[in-house]
């Protein structure tokens, strides 16, 4: 296994692995003992830094969420794990009603939702602190100052340590960034979006925004990481779900653009050289990039994680990355 530091501050940044294990489906579509032997076997590969939300799955069996941060509760006092693990979090999506989403009736990044939701996160995971606490999905019926504010309160508090952001708008990072800076206060550090080696439509109405997507990494998005080199990219659903090798799972509209087959040849090029698995190059291609990324993977099985787990040490040539990266 690989490391890297998140965070700037010395008193909050964390060394975390390369490659971050996704908690979405323990306790719900994957059961207990699977999500065990998955999260036993990423320790045991030296893994360091697992991610789940206070709103998973909550559109698996009709509740609000909250069956991941319980079991990975469960797992981290059978195992007596403490902060050797860094366990990441989100707010802000998690319905209000069971049998609602976050599309129409979302808790939202109010100070006094970010304060209780903070806590019933802890009392959850079973930790006094959350090493990592993002604002899942935009909330612009409350202002900037409130949620950055709230969220810096946490952080003074010493209940949270380092801040992210996933699914918003760059403008509205750099915003909320910004006003932190002016007022002294922690801002996001970590931003997680869904980032992969196709290239994909961001201007598709989406769910959360009608002027297009505003959850994947674009251009405005990477052109920012990029001048902010201190900012940590997440990437999620790197794999897509597994639609690079699986026949039964195709890619969708967003993905359908002239790029895609020439980068799909380029990928089956340089599996065959290096004797990778195509889902092992999309993660190496992602660990070394210019803006590197930190691949979140899920796994169903122990066999799948240990073919995401493979690819922290393939090594791309100058060479296959430059035919990658050029691949059209």
């Amino acid at each position: 296994m690989r490391y890297r530091t998140i965070g700037t501050d010395p008193r909050t940044r964390r060394e975390v692995s390369v490659l971050s294990l996704g908690a979405m489906l323990f306790g719900t579509a994957t059961d207990e003992a699977t999500s065990y032997a998955i999260l036993d076997r990423y320790v045991e590969a030296g893994g360091t830094f697992v991610d789940t939300s206070n709103n998973y799955a909550f559109w698996l069996n009709g509740t609000q969420g909250g069956e991941s941060e319980e079991l990975l509760g469960r797992w981290r006092r059978s195992r007596d794990v403490e902060d050797e693990i860094v366990v990441a979090t989100k707010l802000g999506a998690r319905p209000l009603d069971p049998g609602t989403s976050y599309l129409d009736n979302a808790e939202g990044l109010s100070a006094k939702v970010i304060r209780e939701s903070a806590q019933r996160s802890r009392d959850r995971l079973g930790m006094a602190k959350l090493d990592l606490l993002y604002a899942h999905i935009e909330d612009r019926t409350v202002p900037i100052e409130e949620t950055v504010t709230a969220f810096a309160e946490l952080v003074a508090e010493g209940t949270v340590g380092l801040l992210g952001v996933s699914n918003h708008r760059a403008w509205r990072v750099e915003r909320a960034r910004a006003i932190a800076a002016a007022a002294g206060l922690p801002g996001y550090e970590v931003l997680q979006y869904h980032h992969t080696y196709l290239e994909r439509r961001v201007d598709l109405p989406s769910e959360l925004d009608p002027d297009g997507d505003p959850g994947s990494v674009g251009g405005d998005l990477a052109s920012y990481l990029r001048a902010e080199p201190a900012l940590t990219l997440v990437a999620y659903s790197p794999l897509v779900k597994g639609s690079y090798t699986r026949a039964d799972k195709p890619f969708g509209p967003e993905y359908d653009l002239p790029s895609a087959p020439g980068r799909l040849a380029a990928l089956r090029e340089v599996a065959g050289q290096t004797g990778a698995t195509v889902n092992q190059v999309v993660l190496a291609w992602l660990l070394g990039g210019d803006v590197p990324a930190i691949p979140l993977v899920g796994a169903a099985s122990v066999a799948q994680l240990n073919e995401s787990l493979e690819a922290v040490d393939l090594e791309l040539t100058a060479e296959q990355r430059a035919r990658l990266d050029e691949a059209r």
